[in-house]
């Protein structure tokens, strides 16, 4: 009993800020030498073919939409909601037929690929690989959990070179939507009286969303950074089986939506892609994905955890917000 009490203080104990810090994944960069990308800088990608994006296209969470519990395609061997299942997955392929035949809908995407370095816990973007003149400096959290065993306290930063080290490393950002159109269609459905078909589009249309930053991170890793070159064909990509990362503001290695708005100022999302952020930061058109690159074979996703008021106060001062506010952003998370 007392064994089992002791476990469960320590998985709510947390850390100091700087416990934390000296506690950071260390990954030898001299070992596994960084890859520049092949083209660097921002690429936009206009009307994309959404007859190419199908084919990426992860059905499993489409169910989940409505609440239909199994994964694809063995959800239409289940002898209850199999039949349903077929006829939803069915009326989605019609719709997302005549979506591409009557280019209802746009999908459009902006990828910036640029010289980058580790300080403390910011990541620091350079305009080139002088590493003289900075882009951006994006604070990232840091987990703050104790762990008896001694595992690292995790950061997304700790998987690029330090400015330090000597090593010159690099990084990247997307932003892209396959919900241009999308509102309007749905609206459109609504008018009819046809709530069904409204609910459905916006279904398919986060569907391409998704699809499209599966497309779009895969084009990443063998052509443009090109650190994935020979990536085999056969890569399960609904598994995320292959090397580097696409992790979104809002989600548990990085879960303040906030930082959106260093995203969007990095890419220039709004001017090349018609994506605008609401006041709580949510992308439109909703049917959206926006988020970091990250190469390193061993970046991994995990969950930033909850936060010490020591790393709330230090994010807030460089965020250059109120404490305040950076506790809004930062609630979910707070211990």
């Amino acid at each position: 009993l007392r064994t089992k009490r002791e476990a469960d203080l320590n998985r709510r104990k947390l850390v100091t800020l700087a416990e934390a810090r000296a506690n950071a994944l260390s990954l030898d960069f001299q070992k596994i030498k960084p890859v520049a990308p092949v083209k660097p800088g921002l690429h936009v990608f206009e009307n994309i073919d959404l007859s190419e994006l199908r084919n990426f296209i992860d059905w499993t969470p489409f169910f989940h939409t409505w609440r239909m519990q199994g994964t694809y395609p063995a959800i239409f061997q289940n002898p209850d909601a199999g039949p349903e299942a077929r006829r939803l997955f069915d009326d989605a392929n019609s719709l997302l037929d005549d979506m591409i035949a009557n280019k209802s809908l746009q999908a459009k995407a902006v990828v910036g690929l640029f010289a980058a370095a580790t300080d403390n816990d910011d990541l620091v973007f350079f305009e080139d690989d002088q590493r003289v003149a900075e882009l951006a400096r994006i604070p990232f959290l840091r987990q703050q959990r104790y762990s008896a065993s001694g595992r690292a306290n995790l950061s997304l930063v700790d998987f690029v070179a330090p400015q330090d080290a000597g090593i010159p490393d690099y990084a990247g950002a997307f932003a892209c939507t396959a919900g241009l159109g999308a509102a309007e269609m749905s609206e459109q459905f609504k008018a009819a009286g046809d709530d069904y078909q409204a609910i459905l589009v916006k279904a398919v249309a986060d569907r391409l969303a998704e699809a499209c930053a599966e497309w779009l991170h895969l084009k990443v890793r063998r052509q443009l950074w090109g650190y994935a070159p020979d990536e085999s064909d056969t890569t399960d990509l609904i598994a995320e089986d292959y090397q580097g990362i696409r992790p979104a503001p809002g989600y548990p290695a990085c879960p303040d939506h906030f930082a959106k708005k260093a995203l969007f100022a990095l890419l220039g999302v709004e001017n090349n892609t018609g994506l605008t952020l609401t006041e709580s930061c949510a992308m439109e058109p909703a049917a959206s994905v926006s988020g970091w690159y990250f190469s390193h074979p061993e970046a991994r996703y995990f969950g930033i955890g909850r936060l010490g008021k020591d790393q709330v106060a230090d994010y807030a001062r460089r965020c250059g917000i109120s404490e305040e506010e950076a506790s809004r952003w930062l609630a979910a998370n707070l211990d």
